[in-house]
């Protein structure tokens, strides 16, 4: 069985040396296909004009760095700019990335250059008695003091292949600090935004709750007067709770919105930030749209898929090499002896030099497991690579068609809005003058004030769907430099 073994790994080790191959693939992400458009359907070049913006799509554009500067607020971007500073998580990413960085620079140092400590070592013994010769017992000190050194020769790659992985995993983890960063700025943008239309919500809400209290205590009265039905009074009441139930719902998404704000900042709740209005948020009327290929180098997800699939092929490669034979080279000098004086005599020096060589030959199958785990491994980050793309092309998929349909739902809202405040202007004119009643005025306003509602909530809508694309995109690496073996 051990001869049976030992010519396996004899066997796979020529294979691989006459043959040239590498020891683990090459690390280089899949090919992966290059859509036309992102979509079902080709995307259009802009949008319908709604509340005065026709979003431009500028394909083939790179990526927005602060992207959402392009709101046009100083509020905005102070909460953005703040919560870059303060967040403890993202604080806690960035010290763990600069944790992985010490680590694999410790690994470097400690696997490719020699080792050399330096050890003093004090004795005091006495040796076993031996009954009839010499003394009963001898007991002596020792004093030594020597430099060691120690070093293996990566002649097969183990090392190189070890560091290539850790180099590649510590890029993974600077990447998913990058998508942390842009995480974010796009919670913290989208909330903004939705907390500023729940204000809107909730002032809207509220005069749409006093026009059907004034409403309901008309009609009591017109029933009490014999004007109206029971039943007609009974639903104008019934109205007007319903509405007013609908008030704590929203101001309580709006606290929770706050909160959430306030804890993204790197503050309590109870000190959250002042948010923009609504009305001082400008809709980036550009955004852009990479190209597929583009896309792959400025989304960092892919980018950490990326890296993965290059550290799993290098621990392919270190698993290979740990087959193959390994050579250590040790030294050691220094001076030695019984005393003091004979240690810093002539007679005290001390040195050692050494070569090992070890070639594995039975380790119960463990290191070709270990191997065929690696490449299983490695199988696994191409999938999870060739996922992560797709979800990708999804996300800007989904991001471009949720802007087109967002425009062309708050054209409709606004023109709803529009018509319902013209029929509410003259409607209110017609009761001033006594020819209606002031209850088809307050009708009126409620149809009105719901239009206003359904227009805020689609801009709103259109706004963090934005946030949305500028997210999808990524961001093109500049000057951004990750770690290699090599440092």
């Amino acid at each position: 069985m051990k001869f049976a073994y030992k010519t396996s790994v004899l066997a796979v080790a020529m294979a691989l040396v006459l043959t040239a191959c590498s020891f683990g693939p090459s690390g280089e992400p899949p090919v992966m296909p290059s859509p036309i458009h992102y979509g079902a359907q080709a995307q259009p070049s802009r949008t319908v004009v709604a509340n005065g913006v026709a979003q431009q799509f500028d394909i083939g554009s790179t990526a927005v760095p602060q992207w959402w500067r392009l709101y046009r607020s100083d509020a905005l971007d102070a909460l953005v700019e703040e919560g870059m500073r303060n967040s403890p998580t993202l604080a806690a990413t960035q010290r763990t990335l600069s944790a992985a960085q010490e680590g694999l620079r410790a690994q470097v140092g400690s696997s490719t250059l020699p080792s050399v400590d330096g050890v003093a070592q004090v004795e005091r013994a006495r040796s076993p008695v031996v009954p009839g010769l010499g003394p009963e017992q001898v007991q002596y000190n020792f004093f030594a003091g020597q430099l060691q050194a120690h070093y293996t020769f990566d002649f097969f790659g183990q090392t190189r292949y070890a560091n290539t992985a850790a180099a590649a995993r510590v890029n993974v983890q600077g990447y998913e600090l990058e998508a942390a960063r842009r995480a974010l700025a796009a919670n913290i943008v989208g909330t903004a935004i939705n907390v500023a239309a729940l204000d809107r919500q909730i002032a809207l809400t509220e005069r749409l709750v006093a026009v059907a209290s004034e409403t309901a205590n008309e009609d009591r009265q017109r029933y009490t007067l014999g004007s109206i039905s029971h039943v007609q009074a009974l639903n104008s009441t019934q109205d007007a709770d319903s509405i007013a139930a609908s008030l704590p719902a929203l101001r309580q998404q709006r606290t929770t919105a706050v909160h959430a704000l306030a804890v993204l900042m790197g503050r309590t709740p109870d000190d959250a930030p002042a948010v923009p209005d609504l009305d001082s948020l400008s809709l980036p009327d550009h955004v852009p749209v990479a190209v597929p290929s583009d896309l792959l180098r400025s989304r960092p997800d892919i980018q950490a898929a990326d890296a993965a699939v290059k550290a799993a092929a290098a621990d392919v490669g270190a698993a290979t090499a740990q087959l193959f034979p390994s050579l250590s080279l040790t030294a050691a000098m220094g001076r030695g002896g019984f005393s003091w004086p004979m240690l810093l005599s002539g007679a005290g020096g001390l040195w050692a030099i050494g070569a090992g060589l070890s070639q594995p030959i039975f380790h119960g199958g463990a290191l070709f497991a270990q191997r065929r785990a690696s490449i299983d491994t490695y199988d696994a980050a191409v999938l999870h690579y060739k996922s992560t793309v797709l979800s990708a092309f999804q996300d800007v998929a989904d991001s471009l068609a949720a802007l087109d349909n967002d425009a062309q739902s708050l054209r409709s809202t606004e023109r709803a809005a529009q018509s319902a405040r013209a029929a509410f202007d003259e409607t209110a004119s017609r009761a001033r003058l006594g020819s209606l009643p002031s209850t088809a005025q307050h009708t009126s306003e409620q149809r009105f004030l719901t239009a206003q509602l359904g227009a805020v909530r689609a801009a709103s809508q259109r706004m963090t769907d934005t946030v949305a694309l500028f997210q999808a995109m990524g961001e093109l690496p500049s000057a951004q430099q990750h770690v290699t073996s090599k440092e």
